[in-house]
Order: structure tokens, then sequence, then C-alpha cells
């Protein structure tokens, strides 16, 4: 029989114990005990030099580990591991090379976070390959997109995610209360400020980016916006998010290594600076393994900001193409008999709108509230803008 975990050392003893009998045979006690000749001579030999307690299992860890990562390193290891619960191998080596530590291989340290514990067989299995392609340079393509909102103490919080599609960049990740053209505009006209315009932009099908309730080639406001500014505007394939696979993948960093363990936000501005502070380690201190372990920002280079159409950053706005209006209580602005919404909180504010041909912008100060599709074409009473960046 073979031996039961149960009763294993009152199954040795018994075996031993007629092993030793005068005229045992030994062999035939082994078949009957479910064990090999080699085991039950080991157990007889152990049990005349040391007695019962010497039936006791043997550990099987070796009496000496010469290739053992050293004991400092291993805190090493560990400590920044708990700095960043959700690197891996590879991130934690080249981080503890940049330190200035002497860096153990990426196999290395992913056997001393299995040593502690620190990796589980379900986190292993979630690491996925994903298959790469990038642009030759930064601006040569953007992706954007919403990473899916998230509940703050006063409401949802939309983080509007940019990302350089060469160099893995975060030009962006702002804290937004809606996922609308307005608030997409009024974020990309800061970014195009400081980065100049990419050459092409990917975005995804839904609302604001396309406009998935009509006809298939049917462009959105924004995507009309983009391309007047002379940016090619692309979509991912249906139902196939790989197409904007690198902010996909940095959505996944951006939910496992800050959102799943930020505690509750009370607002979007407290939302924005804890966004902020992850970004920049994100950018500048984060090794990024299909960078070859550099930062996004040693390999992002920003080309000189291309100069945005006045149209868009409202550099002046004296001319025919601009009327100014006041908005209703109901937050509704009139022009040429077609009502827009922009919202109650701006109601009794002066508004500046921009009409360009098919496009309707609406401005606050210096901010852009709205842009709408114009459905009027009758004649605009040309009320002048009470704001210009000129002269008055």
């Amino acid at each position: 029989m073979p031996w039961q975990p149960k009763d294993l050392m009152q199954t040795k003893l018994e075996f031993v114990t007629l092993a030793l009998k005068d005229g045992a045979n030994r062999r035939e006690l082994c078949r009957r005990f479910g064990i090999s000749p080699k085991t039950g001579y080991a157990l007889i030999k152990r049990f005349a030099a040391g007695g019962a307690s010497a039936l006791q299992p043997r550990s099987r860890k070796p009496l000496s580990s010469p290739t053992q990562s050293a004991p400092q390193l291993e805190q090493a290891v560990v400590a920044l591991r708990a700095l960043h619960p959700r690197w891996g191998g590879r991130k934690l080596s080249a981080a503890l090379g940049n330190a200035g530590v002497q860096p153990p291989t990426a196999s290395t340290v992913t056997r001393i976070l299995h040593r502690h514990g620190l990796i589980t067989p379900e986190a292993s299995e979630a690491c996925a390959r994903w298959h790469r392609f990038e642009h030759d340079a930064p601006n040569a393509l953007w992706q954007v997109d919403f990473k899916g909102y998230f509940e703050t103490t006063r409401g949802r919080c939309n983080p509007l995610t940019i990302l350089d599609d060469h160099s893995r960049y975060s030009l962006a990740i702002a804290a937004c209360g809606k996922a609308d053209t307005a608030t997409v505009q009024s974020q990309m006209v800061q970014v195009f400020e400081r980065y100049g315009l990419p050459l092409r932009i990917n975005t995804d099908n839904g609302s604001p980016w396309g406009v998935p309730t009509q006809p298939r080639g049917s462009l959105s406001a924004l995507a009309i916006w983009l391309i007047r500014l002379g940016i090619k505007v692309t979509y991912s394939a249906p139902y196939h998010p790989q197409t904007n696979g690198k902010i996909e993948r940095f959505h996944r960093s951006l939910r496992t290594e800050f959102l799943s363990t930020a505690a509750p936000f009370p607002d979007l501005k407290a939302a924005q600076r804890a966004l902020d502070a992850w970004v920049i380690e994100y950018n500048t201190a984060r090794p990024h393994q299909s960078l070859k372990m550099a930062t996004p920002a040693e390999r992002f280079i920003a080309t000189a900001p291309s100069a945005a159409p006045q149209t868009v950053l409202a550099a002046d706005r004296g001319g025919q193409d601009w009327v100014s209006r006041t908005v209703t209580v109901n937050g509704v602005v009139c022009v040429s008999w077609q009502q827009v919404s922009i919202g109650r909180h701006w109601a009794g504010n002066r508004c500046d709108v921009h009409v360009d041909g098919e496009l309707l912008r609406f401005w606050i100060d210096d901010q852009l509230v709205k842009t709408a599709a114009r459905t009027s074409t009758g004649e605009v009473r040309n009320k002048k803008a009470c704001r210009t960046r000129g002269p008055a």
C-alpha cells in the first residue's frame, strides 16, 4: 500500500518493525507498502542510526545556495516593489539600475518577487502580449480616448487621455466632468499650444469622436474641426480596440497603478492634482518595456509648436464672422433663429460666437464652451463681439 499522509509516521514504523524481524522478506514488504526497495532500505538504515525520530520527513532545501541573491538586493527589490506594486521584473530591474544599484536580470527580480509571495498566478496570466507598431517620430500620430468614468463625491470624472504613438508620452490626462465636443476642444487647444499639431489623430467610433447614429462616413463636429486644422482623422476598426492599442494599454496602467489604489476624490480638482502627479511619474520615472526600459520623456522630442489657426485660439474676434450674444436664463444662445444650449451655468454671460461655414463656436471669455453644427442658413445679425485681442 502507498504511504498515507495522515498516518505517515505510523506506516513507516510499521514497515521498519516488520522489516527488522528475523527472516523478513524485505523486497516483498516494499511491494506491499508501495515503495521502492531503495526507499525501504534507506528507512531501515535511518531507523538503525537514529531511532523513530530519524524517520521524520527531511527538508529538500540544499545546504547552500551560492547563486541566490544577496539579502541586501532582495530587500531593495521588495522595497521598490512596495513603492510600485504594479511593476514587474523588467521595470524594477531597470529602476534599480537607474538608482545606482547593480541591476539584477529581470528574471532574477521575478524570482525574488515569487519567493516573497509578491506575484500571484492570476497576475502572471493577466500579462498578455501586445502586437506592437509605432510611428517614426513624435507628433506623427496621437491616440485619443476617454478612459471609463469613475465617481467622485461630487459626480463623475471622465479622464480624457492623449498619447503620442512614437514615445508613449502622455500629452494630457484631464479630469473632465463631461465627455462632449466642447470639453475635448477646450483641452485639445491647450495641448496644441504646448506641443504643436499632430499629423494624425486616431480615435474610436463613439461619441464625440464619431457619429455612430449616422450613416458610415459621416463626420462629427469634432472631426470637422480637426480636419480644418490640417489634422488627418482616422478611426479604430469597430469592435477592435487593438487599433488604438497603445492608449488601451495606457488605460490598463492607469487603472492598475493609480485608480485601483487611489482613495475616492472629493471633486474634479482633487482628481486632477492626483492624475498630474501620477502622469509625471509615468512620463519621467517609470521604465517602459517597449522602449527598451527608457522612459517616455526620454524618447519624446517635442517638435516646435505649429501655429494654430486664429479661429481655434480666438486670436481676434473683430472680423465679420464673429457676433456677440447674451446667454438666456435657460442657458441658450440664439444665432440666426437657431437656438443652441450651452448650459444654464452660463446664463447672463456675454458669449462670442464664431460663424464658420457649417460650424458655430461659442466662447465665454477665453474658454471655448461649445461647438455645434450650423442648421440655419438665414442671415446672421452682426452684433460686434464683446472681446477682442487687438487694440480697441
